[in-house]
Parts: structure tokens; C-alpha cells; sequence
């Protein structure tokens, strides 16, 4: 009896591996580095290029905010020594509450820029994540993982350029077509 259980297990064992690896041999994968798809093609290089615009719009007043707090530190520094102690409280009172503002300024300014980040790429996002759901369903794949999921691919597996260069035609055909 346990002779002929051995068996049934070694032949179903057999079978099993056999409808096993003839599934895997069927099974079509691909990978898409879902970062760099957006961060090149066209229209993610437009919200990066504007995503740089307004941080550098913000980085002025920022700069200029930063100056005016330490012209403010070195005028009490050059007079410390010839106004009375009440106005000195007065001014180190003044420069604090600039800084606190700066402070403030510049985490309203980091909240602002996180909010235009999410703004101008999460459409890119979107888009692109249909176009690989586009490419899974022609190209009947089983799965398409995102590069970051994948400990190792061969490279052929990697459909990144074609998501970039798909998008990147699918955008040029909406801006000719509104022109």
C-alpha cells in the first residue's frame, strides 16, 4: 500500500511539473521603469522644465527674504554697541519674528511645491499606466511589473522605451489634432 501511494505521488508529481513548466513556457511577462518613462518623455520633460520654473520663481523670494534677515542681523551687530538695551530687545524681537515668517515662507513654499510636483506629473502617470495597460492587452503579456518590483530581468523584457516612444506619439498625435 505504501509502495503504490509512493507511486501515485511520484507520477502526480511528474504531471504537476510537467503542466507546470509547460505554463511558465507560455507565460509572456514584461517590466517598465514607470520613473523614467515619465521623467523622458516629452510631456514628463514639460513638467519638469515647469516644476524648475516655479521653484526658481520661489527660490527669489525666498534669496531676497534670506538677505533682507541677515542685513537686519548686521545692522543690530554695527548699532549694538550705541542703542540702549530696550530697542537692542526690540530689534533680536524683530529679527526673530523675520525669521519665524521665513520659516514659515519657505515651508508654505516646500507645501506649494509638492502640490505643483503632484499636479503636473500625476496625469503623466496616468496616461502612461494606460498605455502599458494598452501594450499588456496587444500584446496578450501575463504581467507587466514595474522595473522596481524586479530583482532580475533580461533586458529584453523591458519595455520602458517602448512605453516612452508609444506616449510620446500618442501625445504628438493629440497636439497636432488641436491645432
Amino acid at each position: 500500500m505504501k509502495r503504490y501511494f509512493a507511486a501515485v505521488v511520484v507520477v502526480l508529481s511528474l504531471l504537476l511539473s510537467g503542466m507546470l513548466s509547460a505554463a511558465l513556457a507560455e507565460t509572456k511577462i514584461g517590466f517598465v521603469d514607470l520613473d523614467k518613462a515619465a521623467n523622458e518623455s516629452e510631456e514628463g520633460k514639460k513638467a519638469v522644465s515647469g516644476l524648475k520654473e516655479f521653484m526658481s520663481s520661489k527660490q527669489a523670494a525666498v534669496t531676497e527674504k534670506g538677505k533682507a534677515i541677515e542685513k537686519m542681523k548686521a545692522d543690530l551687530e554695527k548699532q549694538s554697541s550705541i542703542i540702549s538695551a530696550e530697542a537692542r530687545r526690540a530689534k533680536v524681537e524683530e529679527i526673530e519674528r523675520a525669521e519665524r515668517d521665513f520659516q514659515r515662507m519657505v515651508s508654505d513654499i516646500n507645501v506649494e511645491l509638492e502640490k505643483k510636483r503632484r499636479e503636473l506629473t500625476e496625469s503623466v502617470y496616468k496616461e502612461i499606466l494606460s498605455i502599458v495597460d494598452a501594450m499588456g492587452q496587444e500584446g496578450k503579456y501575463d504581467a507587466i511589473l514595474p522595473v522596481q518590483s524586479v530583482l532580475y530581468g533580461n533586458k529584453a523584457l523591458d519595455l520602458t522605451d517602448a512605453v516612452i516612444k508609444r506616449y510620446n506619439e500618442a501625445k504628438g498625435a493629440k497636439a497636432s489634432s488641436k491645432k
